[in-house]
């Protein structure tokens, strides 16, 4: 069983997040288990405080770091990243992080066994958290979030599905876009015409390898088409 724990101020968030499509099924199965924690239980003070101003000056406010090490404590057993085994990954999600790929889904899916993500917010989280703590540093995309919950519902779901027998055909992770650093092939379905636009017929005729051979190469063209920076990738 994969277990996630999110650290986040904001753990309603999560009431419902995970109780739809593949990782719910994943949830009922017993293939993961999941569940938020209030960053704030973790605070010292008598107002709950988790935030403070920068030093150095500068607008906003930063994530404190001594209620994030405690929580790691308490959820993992673990206070430095030195002392963790090989199967727990602590994710701090953060717009400074490296970009979130179907690669490092497919790393975290088949090397942890315990994954625990923060959830980053307001101007960010002091970068004592980075050295000790998290080993790995994620952002889902080059735009910024209010805070790292939207970033950890895509992450956990993403991984989910490519745990064996999450999905419903061992192969359909396989085929899916990014598995072979290209864009999915395009998909039709039933009915075979509509406002003039026609199923293609190659799809029509039930030869194997003539299908295989137009979907990687309708594949190649949607992805020189729609991301050219993964064909460039591909040839470096």
């Amino acid at each position: 069983m994969l277990r996630f724990d999110v650290i986040t101020i904001f753990p309603d968030f999560f009431r419902e997040a995970f109780d739809y499509g593949i990782t719910r099924r994943a949830l009922a199965a017993g293939l993961v288990e999941t569940k938020a924690h209030d960053l704030r239980q973790w605070a010292t003070d008598k107002h709950r405080t988790v935030d403070d101003r920068p030093f150095g000056g500068g607008d906003g406010m930063v994530l404190k770091p001594d209620p994030i090490f405690d929580a790691v404590k308490h959820i993992a057993g673990f206070r430095r990243r030195a002392d963790y085994p090989p199967d727990l990954r602590v994710v701090l999600l953060s717009p400074q992080g490296q970009v979130f790929t179907q690669l490092l889904a497919a790393d975290l899916a088949t090397n942890a066994s315990q994954i625990v993500l923060i959830c980053g917010r307001y101007e960010g989280v002091d970068e004592r958290v980075v050295e000790a703590l998290a080993t790995d540093e994620i952002s889902i995309g080059d735009y910024v979030l209010s805070g790292g919950e939207p970033a950890a519902v895509v992450v956990v779901d993403a991984v989910v599905r490519l745990l064996p027998g999450a999905l419903g055909s061992e192969t359909s992770a396989t085929y899916e876009s990014f598995s072979d650093g290209m864009l999915d092939f395009p998909q039709y379905t039933r009915p075979p015409e509509i406002e003039g636009m026609r199923v293609p017929d190659v799809l029509l005729k039930g030869n194997h390898a003539e299908i295989a051979r137009w979907r990687h190469q309708e594949a190649l063209k949607k992805t020189e088409r729609n991301r050219p920076d993964l064909v460039k990738g591909s040839q470096d």
